[in-house]
């Protein structure tokens, strides 16, 4: 993701006292607007699937292995991607970066209401998860560079965005997906095709490539040359792993409705926002930000293990709850273990690079998770045996914050653009 860079403690701290989400709201220009409504389908993308994964393998004939792939192949490129996209926005321009990268959704979205494979629906995901790194690599960077008023204000809107499109998208795919596993699919390319147009048209266009900062896609792996910066990469990606656990596994745990899966979903995307946004910056200032990483983790991994004893014993009522109440802790993470990451960062190396190379490790550990998941339930012969794992990647997670250092990692202010790092994920 484009970011920007570091600014005066103080400075954030004004921006914060006169400005609030209605203000940031008033008076924008379209091409915020436009960003912004986009930014919502594509947060949509992941939230979309998990309401309707029961009602794919049943229309399919697809194996829980097949199933979680969706999943792992869409981590698995943005993972290889978060290493080409500063260097497209650099080469090609940002606004063509975003609407190439739309432009794939679009595509990948509506093909796959047509699939009439797993496999297929499987390559269709492979180009949707590229289109969505493209897209989310260059947007927060149109708002703050476009929004009337002050930074803090441009990066709420896309708080918002976030917001709307991990609650929206469960929901969305719960309510078409009653009638057939496709509609989420066509729902999607549709509202994104209207946004793709609209950024086409209507977002400035690019100046020439001499006034663009220079990114190679071998700067993002030099970034993590930083000790700080690779030890919580390490952990993010095994925190992250159990993340996907969630994601790609309680569909299939649960075996719930798409409606019924979809209330599941959006509580954990409601929370995750919310808890991002708002609880992190608090609990921050209380327990410093490493204090609050193994605070989160740690929880984390008991609700893992709730999920697992709901499991065991066939509490489908329990493993939802455990879904939901995931929502808290995993909105603190995407903050938290962000900020501390960030505090690695050098005057030497642009806040995107070192953000782009934190995001490639974090989002591998996500793509391995999310294909292991369905192999560890058939290797241990039960379906409890992910939630296990999941709880054991949290603890090598704390074990790598552990040994992270440095008066700013365990500093009590975090950068109000964390949470949007964090959100590349989804």
């Amino acid at each position: 993701m484009t970011v920007t860079e570091n600014r005066p403690a103080s400075s954030e701290v004004a921006d914060h006292q006169e400005h609030s989400l209605i203000e940031a709201f008033r008076g924008q220009p379209r091409t915020v607007w436009v960003t912004a409504f986009a930014a919502v389908i594509a947060f949509m993308g992941i939230g979309l699937v998990d309401p309707i994964l029961n009602s794919i393998a049943e229309a399919l004939n697809a194996p829980p292995e097949k199933l979680t792939l969706l999943f792992g192949v869409y981590v698995g490129v943005q993972c290889v991607a978060m290493l080409l996209t500063g260097w497209a926005a650099y080469r090609f321009g940002p606004k063509r970066t975003l609407t190439v990268g739309l432009a794939f959704i679009v595509v990948a979205a509506g093909i796959s209401a047509f699939a009439s494979g797993i496999d297929q629906l499987i390559a269709y995901r492979v180009l949707w998860g590229l289109g969505n790194a493209l897209f989310i690599a260059t947007a927060l960077a149109f708002i703050v560079t476009a929004a009337k008023g002050s930074q803090h204000g441009a990066i709420m809107l896309y708080e918002a965005a976030l917001g709307v499109g991990l609650a929206i998208g469960p929901l969305l795919g719960a309510v078409l997906g009653e009638w057939t596993w496709r509609a989420p699919f066509a729902g999607t390319a549709i509202l994104m095709l209207i946004g793709a147009i609209l950024c086409a048209v209507m977002l400035p266009t690019d100046g020439p490539r001499t006034e663009r900062v220079p990114v190679r896609i071998v700067d993002p792996l030099k970034a993590l040359r930083n000790r700080t910066l690779l030890i919580t990469s390490i952990g993010s990606a095994f925190y992250t792993g159990a993340l996907f656990t969630v994601i790609a596994w309680a569909p299939i745990a649960m075996g719930l409705r798409p409606i019924y899966a979809g209330l599941v979903f959006f509580g954990w995307g409601l929370l995750t926002a919310l808890a991002g946004v708002f609880v992190a910056p608090w609990l921050a200032q209380r327990i410093g930000q490493k204090g609050g990483v193994i605070t989160a983790i740690a929880t984390y991994a008991v609700v893992m293990a709730l999920a697992g004893i709901g499991t065991l014993d066939d509490q489908v009522w329990l493993i939802g709850l455990a879904v939901i109440i995931s929502g808290i802790p995993s909105g603190l993470l995407n903050t938290l273990f962000t900020g501390v990451a960030m505090s690695a960062n050098g005057p030497e190396t642009p806040r995107s690079v070192s953000s782009a190379g934190y995001s490639f490790l974090r989002w591998m550990g996500a793509a391995v998770a999310a294909v292991l998941v369905a192999h560890l339930a058939e290797w241990f012969g039960s379906h409890a045996a992910p939630w296990w794992f999941a709880a054991a990647y949290c603890v090598v997670a704390v074990c790598a914050v552990s040994f992270v250092g440095g008066r700013k990692a365990v500093g009590k202010t975090v950068d109000e653009d964390a949470a949007l790092i964090g959100a590349e994920e989804y």
